[in-house]
């Protein structure tokens, strides 16, 4: 599911582009993150299927060797550990998963030297080695060789970059956390899981669904109150010379601060420091981190801070 890190991230993007566009309807803003989020769904289920894909050269490639016209006795007893591996069979029965690929016309097939160098990448892995080494075969085992697939191999594949950045302007900056949605998935699976083994869905609820859309809504409506804010607590700073994007980061803190009373200020602290880790300067990181201390203080010494809720207990 997309995280609210990821939401706040994608907020930031959109907050951005809001700014730097003639267009500045609201509507149209929310529309476009919305899309953006469901773009990071996609690409979930797309590298979900690369996997298969990947399994499906290999197993082409032992039909082709079998087939040879002098076929040697390796060719003829090839090992099928990795085409036979239990998550890959559950990730071609899972109906949700082909449902999804097929409604939003995803698909490998325009790509078979991308598939063709991510199978050579992997079988020159150690991991790879080792897993078709071990005649030992279990559930955990299959689990944990995916998640390899995933992790050492897809997530750092520089063809597999490029590919992305043709297909969508959306995709590249999300692939790490579209892995760890994966891994966390592969996780759920079981031994017994069927064709309507669930996938994660899109948002963890609607709580989490409203958040993004009145996160972005909040910072764009109260964009006077929260600049005059920020400016108030970097008095020693001219604002024009202060980074655009390090505005919008504590623009966006000092919404939560205020507008979001079941949010810990600790929580939106911490989480938008970690986001300027990303999109900031060192320098800037800190400096961020310096006015939005001072702003939350000033806040809570006058009365401000109106948080409520179970574990908000002395936020005020």
């Amino acid at each position: 599911m997309i995280s609210r890190r990821i939401i706040r991230t994608k907020v930031l993007q959109m907050l951005y582009a809001y700014y730097t566009s003639e267009d500045k309807s609201l509507n149209n803003a929310e529309k476009e993150l919305f899309f953006c989020i469901r773009k990071t769904y996609d690409l979930y289920h797309y590298l979900l299927g690369l996997a298969i894909n990947i399994t499906d050269y290999a197993e082409q490639r032992i039909e082709i060797k079998r087939n040879k016209h002098q076929p040697t006795y390796d060719d003829l007893h090839p090992n099928t550990k990795f085409i036979s591996n239990q998550i890959i069979q559950q990730l071609r029965e899972n109906r949700f998963l082909h449902a999804y690929l097929d409604q939003q016309k995803l698909s490998w097939e325009d790509h078979p030297e991308l598939i063709k160098e991510l199978y050579l990448f992997l079988i020159e892995s150690d991991f790879y080695k080792e897993y078709m080494a071990d005649e030992n075969r279990s559930f955990l085992d299959d689990r944990k060789f995916i998640e390899k697939l995933f992790t050492n191999i897809i997530l750092v594949a520089e063809d597999l970059y490029e590919v992305l950045e043709e297909m969508s302007i959306y995709w590249n900056d999300d692939v790490e956390f579209t892995v760890s949605m994966i891994t966390k998935t592969l996780k759920k699976f079981h031994p017994h899981s069927g064709s309507d083994q669930n996938l994660l869905p899109m948002f963890k609820d609607q709580d989490d669904r409203d958040f993004a859309k009145d996160l972005l809504r909040r910072a764009i409506v109260n964009h006077d109150e929260l600049r005059e804010l920020i400016k108030e607590h970097s008095r020693n700073w001219d604002l024009d010379r202060i980074a655009f994007m390090d505005i919008l980061i504590m623009q966006l803190a000092a919404t939560e601060f205020l507008y979001f009373p079941s949010i810990p200020t600790k929580v939106s602290l911490n989480e938008y420091i970690e986001l300027s880790k990303f999109y900031s300067t060192e320098k800037s990181r800190n400096f961020i981190n310096g006015i939005l201390d001072k702003t939350l203080k000033d806040l809570k010494t006058s009365g401000k801070i109106n948080k409520a809720g179970r574990g908000l207990v002395g936020e005020a």
